[in-house]
């Protein structure tokens, strides 16, 4: 359910070139199945805008589902040419919960 309006919301607000929601939930504690969220989005809408304001702008479209459940969200926001640019080079891992160690 989260990841489905995730999706929808990221899709609607930003028109990404390039979306990948990851739900990291596994590797949390506690119960929720649809807690912990990675995204990966490419967007010609952050071509303009700093990384704080890519960032503001995600979590503004997804704000409500922080009151449904969603708890942590990682966000990896680039541009056209940023993404592009990257030349292969690997996306961070997210770190492994300090409950889970």
């Amino acid at each position: 359910m989260i990841f489905e309006q995730i999706e929808s919301r990221l899709i609607d607000g930003l028109e990404p070139l390039y979306l990948d929601i990851q739900n990291e939930s596994r590797m949390h504690s506690g119960p929720a199945a649809e807690s912990h969220f990675k995204v990966i989005i490419v967007s010609t809408l952050f071509s303009e805008l700093s990384r704080i304001d890519r960032h503001r702008k995600v979590n503004d479209l997804l704000k409500e589902l922080f009151e449904i459940g969603l708890h942590a969200l990682s966000i990896l926001p680039f541009s056209p040419a940023e993404w592009e640019g990257r030349g292969g080079e690997p996306l961070p891992s997210s770190p492994v919960c300090a409950s889970k160690r």
